[in-house]
């Protein structure tokens, strides 16, 4: 009998892990396979952690179809520093990068990549609170841009990408992947590069993944600072100089426990189930709970939405933290409710915020 304690966990990241996961590293924390070391202690250049990484590497590969023309990295610094490293390697000087901003997070990319070169918005969602993704007519790509990126999952905002943007011939497609990242099959070869901070869906924080056609590494200029060129990390294994070692262990973890699911395949049906409860539950309280995205741009991964009064919203966190319903507040930036449903999210917690919705509009409705 468990003698620990386990809530619902919503939070927006870092996010629920997976409870077998966190059992294995909690069996393998003193001793590591008969190493008499912790994964913590060992160095990041022994035979026992390079096979953490590389089959991290090849786990990964497999889940996701990643061809073989593609390296894969496993970095520091989240997503917020590929932001501002993916302008420097793949936007050579003098040219321009095109911008697809559908919520927060795409808007920062996208000023972070301002600060460093030209760019062009090509949508712009902010004018409509950031309710809706881009209809395809209303996307005019430069064909000449040194790449389009995109947000495919909005954590803030709750839209979610159902198809990859169709770029001009020759134009690489870079996304940020962050918070739905392995929560579905996704076709890598229309991507030339993909990354996604680990903490919301793969991992812990601390290890960044970034996976790049290898041909773009060819534009990374000369003379990058070491620590900031693709092409120096992606040849040295992410091994260039200490990694984020207990991070990658436990996504190499988080990997295993997706392929014995049955892959991303399967992780998608079940990420669909739950959403579509919740949604369900916002769209029949009569408007009493209001969802944010436009139904067509809906997130299976990140729902926020909103009640009548802020009061009201305080009322519901607070009364859902004593149901062990946790991270149900919105992000601070709009403020209102949201419930992630990351891939570790059991289907009974869904089902149990589902139940509490109910109950609450009940007896505050």
């Amino acid at each position: 009998m468990s003698t620990y304690k386990r809530v619902h966990n919503f939070n927006a990241g870092p996010s629920i892990l997976p409870e077998p996961v966190l059992l294995q590293a909690q069996a393998e924390m003193l001793d590591y396979q008969g190493t008499g070391m912790s994964v913590m202690e060992m160095s990041h250049r022994s035979k026992e952690f390079e096979a953490i990484i590389q089959t991290a590497e090849a786990d990964l590969r497999e889940l996701l179809g990643i061809p073989q023309n593609y390296k894969v990295m496993f970095l520091q610094g989240g997503a917020s520093l590929q932001f501002a490293m993916l302008a420097m390697n793949l936007r050579p000087a003098g040219a321009s990068a095109d911008y697809i901003v559908t919520g927060a997070w795409s808007r920062t990319a996208l000023k972070e990549a301002q600060k460093l070169g030209t760019t062009r918005v090509v949508f712009n969602g902010e004018g409509e609170n950031f309710t809706r993704l881009p209809e395809p007519a209303e996307l005019q790509f430069d064909p000449n841009a040194a790449y389009v990126h995109f947000c495919h999952n909005e954590t803030i905002h709750g839209v979610e990408f159902k198809s990859e943007p169709v770029v001009p011939e020759g134009v690489p497609l870079v996304c940020d992947m962050s918070s739905d990242f392995l929560s579905q099959p996704v076709d890598v070869s229309k991507y030339g590069l993909i990354y996604a901070g680990a903490q919301k869906n793969a991992g812990p924080a601390g290890v960044t993944i970034v996976i790049i056609r290898e041909d773009l590494l060819a534009r990374v200029p000369e003379k990058m600072p070491v620590m900031l060129d693709y092409k120096v990390l992606a040849e040295s294994g992410s091994l260039h100089n200490t990694p984020p070692c207990y991070a990658i262990y436990i996504t190499g973890l988080v990997l295993k426990w997706l392929k014995n699911l049955g892959g991303l395949n399967a992780m998608y049906e079940i990420n669909r189930e739950k959403s579509e409860m919740v949604y369900r539950a916002i769209d029949e309280s009569g408007g009493y709970y209001r969802g944010h995205a436009r139904p067509e741009a809906r997130s299976i991964m990140n729902i926020p939405f909103r009640m009548a009064s802020e009061e009201l919203e305080d009322l519901f966190v607070k009364e859902a933290k004593k149901a062990d319903l946790i991270g149900l507040k919105g992000h601070r930036s709009v403020g209102g409710l949201r419930a992630s449903l990351y891939n570790a999210l059991p289907v009974a917690s869904a089902r149990a915020l589902v139940e509490f919705m109910k109950d609450f509009q009940q007896r505050h409705g």
